[in-house]
């Protein structure tokens, strides 16, 4: 593997020299060369990964498509619903997560529960599963999310509102999920959302980290990251000290807990850090890459679903409307019940995700020889990647109208009572931003009552107004998440009555 590395790097000045590096082109499929196979195509596309790897996907008959990668390395990306439940649940033995993957993340991820596989994933699934009861919910939007709603978000908004200012809302609902998670998982409040914005080292870190990991796998081969952080240089140098910054703050958390259960042993803790730390597992560094996977999930994901919903909402003001009627006919109800029950707000945020998901593309490895619905051959070790961001804009599946922003597609007339709408979900394997099958995201509730608490809190009183002077759509860039490029430029305007 290190001759077939050293041998690419001295011809790729070659390879750029004598071939064009070709121009994207969403009709026709990107040329594969010897060696390099359509890594020009893809280099030439690194800063539109994702919309570029769509429109291969939506260009097949088949919506499955094969990229090939140097040295014969293969990589098959899918947006049919068949070939997802095949990997996802009919053969979920044989599509793991793999060494690549695990490998690529283990610096910040290390053995948490979205970076293992086997027993390890069932163990700290099976625990992390108490934390997401009726009771645990409830808790949570009442206690938690609804606090730091009214005590924190709602002020600072009221403030730039009054103030006529500009908040980049992206950075504001990413300190808004980061302190939810940590109180509800760890029983900590690190007190990230507050007037002054506080800069914190681990925010600056935990983006470094997850950025630059991510970034390992569009590289030419693995020798490449690996070389560099054996040398201590380039970005695997920013990485090492992110990591260190990462862990340090895992670190303190976890003393904290553990001092408070020593005081107190007898303490009825429910949440997530002390039901493992309970379960006997003592082992720091395990807890840590635990502690680090929730803050993944917590933080990231339901800011960026929230990020791109205020945005969509904003340029339909009829579907906002019609969600300020909803929130208003609720407010009277029990905060947890106000939002279980908000039918259209739900359909909005499912629309929302359709078309921007938290997690545009997720990959497993094939640990055996095997064969896709499709027909499509899986060698063992290739990599098989299934695509929402691309699943969210198959014809096929939405209709001729799916690039339409429409929360109605999810809604249906009940004709069984009086006539009000209920809520249809799609089949998980045609609309799997959350995941399916085995390992379907067990906060998926969570988010949404999450979600839903903070839509009502903001739009009962305030108007979201983006400030981009193109007025065009913002850029999609995703990570292991996705975000919108430079933040989220808003003003907030008080709800005339």
């Amino acid at each position: 593997m290190f001759i077939s590395s050293l041998l690419f790097f001295i011809l790729l000045p070659l390879i750029f020299i004598f071939f064009k590096t070709p121009k994207s082109n969403p009709n026709s499929p990107p040329k594969s060369y010897p060696i390099v196979g359509h890594y020009l195509s893809i280099y030439a596309n690194r800063h539109r990964l994702t919309q570029f790897t769509s429109d291969l996907v939506l260009s097949s008959p088949t919506l499955t498509t094969v990229l090939r990668r140097p040295f014969g390395q293969r990589r098959i990306i899918t947006a049919d619903p068949a070939v997802v439940r095949h990997i996802l649940k009919t053969n979920f033995s044989i599509y793991q997560k793999g060494d690549i993957f695990r490998s690529t993340l283990f610096d910040v991820l290390g053995n948490g529960i979205f970076n293992v596989d086997g027993d390890d994933w069932k163990f700290q699934r099976q625990l992390s599963s108490h934390e997401f009861n009726t009771k645990s919910l409830r808790h949570f939007v009442e206690h938690v999310v609804d606090v730091e709603l009214n005590d924190r978000l709602i002020p600072i908004l009221a403030a730039a509102a009054a103030n006529d200012s500009v908040l980049d809302l992206q950075d504001i609902l990413q300190r808004f999920a980061f302190d939810n998670i940590c109180r509800i998982a760890f029983g900590y409040d690190p007190v990230y959302l507050t007037p002054s914005l506080p800069k914190a080292k681990f925010a600056v870190a935990f983006e470094d980290g997850v950025r630059i990991s991510s970034e390992r796998f569009r590289l030419v081969s693995p020798l490449i990251w690996k070389i560099q952080r054996f040398l201590n240089i380039g970005s695997e140098q920013r990485l090492k000290e992110a990591v260190t910054e990462i862990r340090q703050f895992a670190v303190k958390i976890l003393t904290e807990k553990k001092e408070e259960l020593a005081r107190n042993p007898s303490i009825q803790s429910v949440d997530l850090l002390s039901r493992f730390l309970s379960s006997g597992h003592s082992d720091e560094n395990f807890v840590i890459d635990i502690v680090i996977s929730f803050i993944l999930a917590g933080r990231d994901t339901t800011s960026a679903a929230l990020v791109w919903f205020f945005w969509l909402i904003s340029r339909n003001p009829a579907i906002e409307a019609e969600i300020v009627k909803e929130i208003d006919l609720k407010s009277e109800s029990l905060v947890y019940d106000e939002v279980k029950d908000m039918v259209y707000t739900h359909a909005s945020l499912c629309e929302s995700m359709r078309l921007y998901p938290p997690v545009p593309a997720d990959s497993k490895m094939a640990n055996a020889d095997d064969v896709l619905p499709d027909g499509t051959v899986v060698e063992r070790g290739v990599m098989v990647s299934y695509h929402p961001y691309a699943m969210g804009r198959v014809e096929g599946l939405w209709g001729k109208d799916w690039a339409e922003f429409r929360p109605e597609r999810w809604l249906e007339t009940d004709e069984t009572t009086t006539g009000k709408l209920r809520f249809v979900a799609r089949d998980p394997y045609t609309y799997p931003v959350f995941q399916a099958g085995p390992r379907i995201c067990l906060g998926k509730e969570m988010a949404f009552l999450q979600m839903k608490r903070v839509v009502a809190g903001v739009l009962q009183r305030f108007t979201v107004v983006p400030v981009a002077e193109d007025g065009g759509e913002p850029v999609y860039v995703a990570a292991l998440t996705s975000k919108m490029k430079g933040g989220f430029s808003v003003k907030i305007r008080e709800r005339k009555e």
